[in-house]
């Protein structure tokens, strides 16, 4: 029976962790860099635009935390396992992977390329499963376990208009973090997936600007666009101590949207 004075409110300090978070040069991934730096991890800023991992790097230092830029294409299994290596020598073992990357190509499913599927598969998909796969081996031959985090969407269980064969690689993810998880559960590592709607990044500020993307909103519950600080709860609930009886989950934060 628990007692009383034994409880006490949640905390998500992260200092003495370590974070690797992919595509992390804009939108969601430089907000999760910003938030787990901001909670104490020293983190790893991956992805293929140098010069931004290199502001993002000042942004973290200039509030007092840590964090090392190194350059990242997750469709290529040399430059993630150079990755993983470059983030442990300078920063320690990771413990929290982001998951992060991710690419979409709009187009009707009559229009969809040969080149535009194996695009977006081999960045969503192949590249998310190897990411974890390179920091998961390392987990397991430390014998600590540690926190993954794939970064889904509402498209792995609700069919976007447009949005065909984006929506079948966040279904692969979906299903990849509930595999891992099983599969890894006595390694003590946690693989949960992060399903957000609608959050308004720098890549589809645009779009929701114009008059489709309005109408778009409207079609919604509470016809509003998400903010990118309206997953932070949510992250910081799966890479803390907190999520340790949570795993194979995956967590949607769509405001109703697919409702």
């Amino acid at each position: 029976m628990t007692d009383a004075a034994d409880i006490s409110l949640p905390s998500f300090d992260l200092t003495g962790k370590v974070a690797l978070v992919t595509g992390a040069t804009s939108g969601l991934g430089r907000r999760f860099a910003l938030l787990l730096a901001k909670a104490g991890a020293a983190v790893a800023i991956t992805g293929r635009r140098v010069d931004r991992l290199d502001t993002l790097k000042a942004e973290i230092e200039a509030m007092g935390g840590k964090a090392l830029p190194i350059a990242l294409d997750v469709t290529d299994p040399a430059s993630i396992k150079a990755c993983v290596k470059a983030a442990e020598q300078g920063l320690g073992p990771v413990g929290i992977l982001v998951n992060n990357a991710g690419m979409n190509v709009q187009a009707l499913p009559h229009e969809v390329t040969p080149e535009g599927y194996d695009t977006m598969f081999d960045t969503n998909v192949r590249g998310a499963f190897f990411m974890a796969q390179a920091v998961g081996n390392r987990m397991i031959a430390r014998g600590e376990g540690g926190r993954i985090i794939n970064i889904a969407s509402i498209g792995a269980f609700t069919q976007l208009p447009g949005l065909t064969i984006y929506c079948m690689t966040k279904a692969a993810v979906a299903m990849m973090t509930k595999s891992l998880a099983k599969e890894w559960a006595r390694k003590q590592i946690n693989v949960n997936a992060m399903c957000p709607g609608f959050i308004e990044t720098e890549l589809n500020s645009e779009w929701f600007q114009s008059e489709g993307g309005q109408k778009q909103i409207k079609t919604w519950p509470r016809r509003r666009l998400g903010v990118e600080s309206d997953l932070d709860g949510t992250l910081l609930l799966l890479a803390s101590d907190h999520s340790r009886f949570i795993t194979g989950s995956l967590f949607t934060a769509d405001d109703g949207q697919s409702l």
